[in-house]
């Protein structure tokens, strides 16, 4: 695993838990509004931090927080993913396991051995323009269909949420968003903070208003999405 930091305590991370979180480094997607540019770009430029001295860590923390999120970077391309999660599941604190969906065997796995208790999956876009919003040539949207399909047959709870960029999502998109993330058990839209944008030329692009944002998610809740909006 290539933990690259760790915040000790979140009140909001991870629904009802009282939360760690470690960050990965690496993804796979070139999202051109990510916020981690470090770890999606330099991961290498950041030390690892040794697995043992975190799960030293959270050991020591157990009854204080009561449960971890993995996140990144995008943790699902971590060969120790599973043993890790593993290991965290054996101190007795519940796993958020915060993911992009283009790994749906590693998903699957973790959601067949029952170590997931939450699952965050970014949906990024409309599918005519989700390669584009991951920062791709190309992508197999088939990847992120089977991971959805997972999530549903799953007892795990989960959220999907996108981040609305003017440019890349659009109120139009209701149609194109309601048949993808169909039976989500919650569909957050996320305001688009500008600042941090990993490509440059998106930091100058006004973030939707908050009625626009109101807008699609109500044109999703009509269309049998359960849609709420975050960050406003």
């Amino acid at each position: 695993m290539h933990i690259k930091s760790v915040v000790k305590t979140s009140l909001i991370d991870f629904p009802n838990r009282l939360a760690s979180i470690v960050f990965v480094g690496g993804c796979n997607f070139r999202c051109p509004f990510c916020q981690n540019a470090e770890l999606v770009l330099r991961p290498g430029e950041l030390p690892d931090l040794p697995v043992e001295e975190v799960l030293a860590s959270l050991r020591e923390r157990r009854g204080f927080v009561d449960g971890l999120v993995i996140s990144g970077g995008e943790p699902t391309l971590e060969a120790g993913l599973f043993d890790f999660a593993r290991e965290v599941t054996a101190l007795g604190l519940a796993i958020k396991l915060d993911t992009n969906g283009y790994r749906p065997d590693a998903l699957g796995r973790l959601l067949e051995a029952g170590l997931l208790e939450f699952v965050a999956m970014d949906i990024k876009a409309a599918p005519d323009r989700y390669a584009e919003a991951a920062g791709l040539p190309a992508l197999r949207l088939e990847r992120i269909r089977e991971s959805l399909d997972l999530l549903r047959a799953s007892p795990c709870a989960h959220e999907l949420r996108t981040t609305v960029v003017p440019g890349l999502v659009a109120v139009e998109d209701a149609d194109a968003l309601a048949e993808l993330v169909h039976g989500a058990q919650r569909y957050v839209l996320q305001q688009y903070r500008p600042d941090r944008a990993l490509v440059p030329a998106l930091q100058d692009v006004t973030p939707y208003t908050v009625r626009e944002l109101e807008e699609l998610a109500a044109r999703l809740n009509a269309r049998g999405v359960p849609t709420t909006i975050r960050g406003v």
